[in-house]
């Protein structure tokens, strides 16, 4: 199965909605690692790390979100895979 880590930076209303603690539980619950953090312009980036399917169910989940988010883009990169340790919540960068 084909490994993948991809980076995500979610726009619209994701931050004082939950997206964070949402998004880790999303991830662990596809058995993916990496890191989700507020970013200070208001936005929520996520790198994702697993395999490509799980990863892909992710980023589609990521247009959704927790009830309260009002997600208006979801831009996409592939990212350099890192020696992540499961799937962790980051300071606001």
């Amino acid at each position: 199965m084909a490994r993948v880590t991809v980076r995500l930076v979610i726009r619209g209303r994701v931050q004082g909605v939950g997206f964070r603690w949402w998004a880790r539980e999303e991830a662990e619950r596809l058995a993916l690692e990496g890191w989700v953090r507020n970013r200070a312009d208001g936005t929520v980036e996520l790198v994702a790390s697993g395999a490509a399917e799980a990863v892909e169910e992710l980023a589609q989940a990521c247009w959704r979100g927790p009830f309260a988010a009002r997600v208006t883009s979801v831009q996409r990169w592939s990212a350099a895979p890192e020696p992540f340790a499961g799937f962790e919540q980051r300071p606001t960068d």
